[in-house]
């Protein structure tokens, strides 16, 4: 496979999905698995996208490894960047919701990545190098991540990251997680972060659009995407901002519709569209993952997604 031109780097592990909507775990009864990790379901979209992308992550020597490698390539996603562990593949149950999903990790495998496995990437034909909070969370993932992070942005690489924060991820070490995603704005990158998960972060609440957009812009960052739910996503880059409303969508999952709007924006990035096309693109395929419970299986094009 020739060298790719988006690298997803981070969690890739199995959801366990409540069949119905539910407020705690002791009231759902069944639940659905599903191969899940937000920059895995960034990969597998951008591939049915036609984008030429890796997924680089880590997972168990278990059955449960092997069904999350299955399908990443059936997506047409590269996982020759996929190592295998000793620790068992990572689980996270998620409840389901029509606003956000509760959930419970359990934390194996996906923080195995390793400078090493990093640095056999091939970085010649690399424009975009994802990343996440989550991955980021944990060492020895976090430090090899970090690093790489740092070379790839001297080669003039656009970093890319989702500030998908959450304490029990951190294990509550906020001012870390702060620091951390910090420097990744600091080096330039594009971030995307949801209304929650800055509430998260940065322990206040997102009063003024603008405001918390530059709060992440003035770290260092290329371009911010505050996704704000039913109120759309409001875009902060170089050259001013605009806010692009919501749709009215069905709302059958919203697991994983985070990664399906910056699927579409990544691709289009790819592919040399503005910022506005890259938003509108990024709102239609968050509406083909939120009408449907679990991914979007079909191949789209950005054409397509900007005629929606």
């Amino acid at each position: 496979m020739p060298p790719s031109e988006i690298i997803c780097v981070g969690e890739l592990l199995i959801d366990l999905i409540s069949t119905e909507y539910t407020d705690d775990f002791r009231s759902a009864d069944r639940y659905q698995r599903l191969p899940g990790g937000s920059p895995a379901n960034l990969a597998m979209n951008l591939a049915r996208l036609g984008q030429p992308v890796s997924l680089v992550a880590t997972v168990g020597q278990d059955d449960a490894g092997s069904l999350l490698i299955d399908a990443v390539e059936e997506s047409g996603a590269d996982t020759s960047a996929v190592a295998r562990h000793e620790d068992p593949t990572t689980l996270i149950l998620v409840t389901k919701s029509r606003a956000v999903s509760n959930f419970e990790p359990y934390r194996l495998a996906d923080r195995q990545i390793t400078l090493e496995q990093l640095r056999a990437l091939d970085l010649s034909a690399a424009r975009v190098l994802h990343t996440t909070a989550f991955a980021l969370s944990q060492d020895p993932a976090r430090t090899s991540i970090l690093a790489t992070m740092r070379e790839a942005a001297a080669k003039g690489i656009r970093l890319s990251t989702d500030f998908n924060y959450a304490d029990k991820i951190w294990l509550d070490n906020v001012a870390l997680g702060r620091k951390t995603l910090e420097e990744l704005a600091g080096l330039g990158a594009m971030v995307k972060v949801s209304e929650v998960d800055f509430e998260r972060l940065f322990g206040e609440m997102v009063i003024d659009y603008h405001s918390a957009a530059k709060k992440i812009k003035d770290m260092g960052a290329h371009l911010v995407c505050l996704t704000l739910g039913e109120d759309g996503v409001f875009v902060m880059h170089d050259e001013g901002t605009f806010h692009l409303p919501a749709r009215k969508v069905d709302v059958k999952d919203t697991t994983g519709a985070g990664d399906a709007f910056w699927s579409g924006f990544l691709a289009s990035y790819n592919e040399g569209l503005g910022w506005e096309c890259c938003t509108r693109a990024g709102r239609a395929m968050a509406e083909l993952k939120l009408s449907r419970v679990g991914p979007v299986l079909e191949d789209v094009s950005v054409q397509r997604l900007l005629e929606e």
